[in-house]
């Protein structure tokens, strides 16, 4: 499927590049001015985790946050989902290291949806412009429907 996927893109490139030169030139400089944007936190995240993976084993994380782990261990996703502040593309490449490693897909899916819908980091700011009671509002309902996807997302897995 990926190679399928390089292949499209590759011959849009070309047939973007044989009707404007100048628009794709342009368009590719953006795109690798973006790309050096996202590589340090990218590579900061990964880092951080591949230090967390050597410092705890699989077997620790499989503990901690694997699906034996139940509700105690989606509780622990969440509130790390909720206080970590990291952007979706490097959230979901982390999400597949931990799952290699033995976390459960609840537990993956509480801190996922904690992570792109709770903001602690950020409440200060939300304040600002939305107020101090919708912000937390808006949070606390985000958290508590984190545990709601965690649920379907167990009961998806289980059942195929």
């Amino acid at each position: 499927m990926n190679i399928s996927l390089y292949i499209v893109t590759i011959i849009l490139l070309v047939i973007s590049y044989y009707r404007d030169k100048k628009k794709t030139k342009k368009a590719l400089k953006k795109a690798w001015k973006a790309f050096e944007n996202i590589l340090p936190q990218f590579l900061g995240i990964i880092v951080l985790v591949g230090i967390v993976l050597a410092i705890f084993n699989a077997e620790f994380v499989s503990k901690v946050i694997g699906n034996k782990s139940g509700f105690y261990g989606v509780i622990i996703s969440a509130v790390i989902g909720a206080i970590t502040l990291i952007p979706g593309f490097v959230a979901f490449p982390t999400a597949a290291m931990l799952l290699k490693n033995g976390a459960g897909y609840m537990q993956i899916g509480a801190f996922i949806s904690t992570l792109m819908m709770v903001g602690i980091v950020t409440a200060p700011v939300e304040i600002e412009y939305f107020g101090k009671r919708i912000t937390i509002a808006r949070n606390v309902l985000a958290f508590l429907f984190s545990f709601l996807v965690a649920y379907i997302i167990g009961k998806v897995v289980v059942s195929l």
